[in-house]
């Protein structure tokens, strides 16, 4: 358990800095949206740019893994958001909430705790995983956020100011664009890789000190309502305990794979919610509260949760 609070520390330590900056007038009330803009608009998009262009074909083409992996996490991303669409909340809101719910913490938590359990291999799956969603489930969550936001109009009208909203959108275009790199073999020159690592580096911590920032102006409000602790509940144990459980049957009754691949894969959907549906929640003006409250809980939570999963693969 130790090993996974000394990894989880530094994020809560992020999101205390930037409460504290706030609360104390280390930062102003414009901070949370500017910071929030620069992940948006450079430092995500340059890791989800970097992650796929500096990749190889051969170094993410495991299809068991992917499968399994990604089926859970769409899955439990298609529950959440019809869920939230029954309880007559906005498309733009259940894509937010579904992304809680099957949006895993791949970067900060997935490396270094799969680092520490498997070596250098345990690099691989959580590669992969970082790919699938940082960028096809979150792109997915993009576009029906999209979709949902643009009125007026016919039908066609509202398609084509999505479409075009789409297209100019830095977080589509990146993974569009380290996929070309990807396929065409071309290896980036050095001065930008470095770039691409400084720049993408910043997008978690920004991300984390943002989250901070906007508990600290929303402390004094009263919203934690009976509603709000219900869908934090569900969220949180749809991301904890459903999305690894349907992997692990994927992974393991379904395909048989790997003792490696199958308890990375569960190991990797088991992890807490990641900072990306509150930046898009931020972003875009929908309810960033309870999916910033995900994380927090999901978080805490994967201490102990993540721990008893360690124990198990050891015997």
């Amino acid at each position: 358990m130790l090993s996974t609070l000394f990894i989880v520390l530094p994020i809560f330590a992020l999101i205390f800095a930037g409460w504290a900056a706030r609360r104390f007038g280390a930062l102003g009330p414009t901070a949370l949206r500017e910071i929030n803009r620069f992940v948006v608009y450079l430092a995500l998009p340059a890791l989800m740019f970097d992650v796929i262009a500096t990749s190889t074909i051969e170094q993410i083409w495991l299809p068991g893994f992917i499968l399994a992996y990604s089926t859970g996490c769409f899955s439990i991303f298609i529950v959440a958001v019809l869920i939230r669409l029954k309880q007559k909340a906005a498309l733009a809101d259940a894509a937010v909430d579904g992304l809680s719910a099957g949006y895993a913490n791949t970067a900060y938590m997935g490396f270094p705790l799969l680092l520490a359990v498997y070596g250098e291999p345990g690099l691989t799956p959580a590669l992969i995983a970082s790919i699938l969603t940082v960028t096809i489930i979150f792109c997915f969550a993009l576009v029906l956020i999209e979709c949902s936001i643009q009125t007026g109009g016919n039908a066609f009208q509202i398609a084509r100011k999505a479409t075009l909203s789409l297209i100019s959108n830095p977080l589509l275009i990146a993974p569009a664009a380290g996929a070309v790199v990807l396929l065409s073999g071309f290896t980036l020159p050095s001065p930008v890789t470095s770039f691409l690592d400084l720049l993408g580096s910043a997008a978690s911590p920004c991300a984390l000190v943002a989250l901070g920032l906007f508990f600290a102006e929303s402390s004094d409000k009263q919203e934690g309502t009976s509603a709000s602790i219900v869908n934090v509940t569900w969220l949180t144990v749809l991301k904890l305990f459903i999305q690894p459980f349907i992997t692990w049957v994927l992974a393991g009754p379904v395909l048989n794979l790997p003792p490696f691949l199958l308890y990375s894969s569960v190991f990797i959907a088991a992890m807490p919610t990641g900072t990306g549906p509150f930046m898009l929640a931020e972003f875009y003006g929908r309810n960033a509260r309870l999916s910033g409250q995900v994380i927090l809980v999901s978080t805490i939570i994967s201490i102990l949760t993540l721990s008893i999963f360690l124990q198990w693969i050891e015997h």
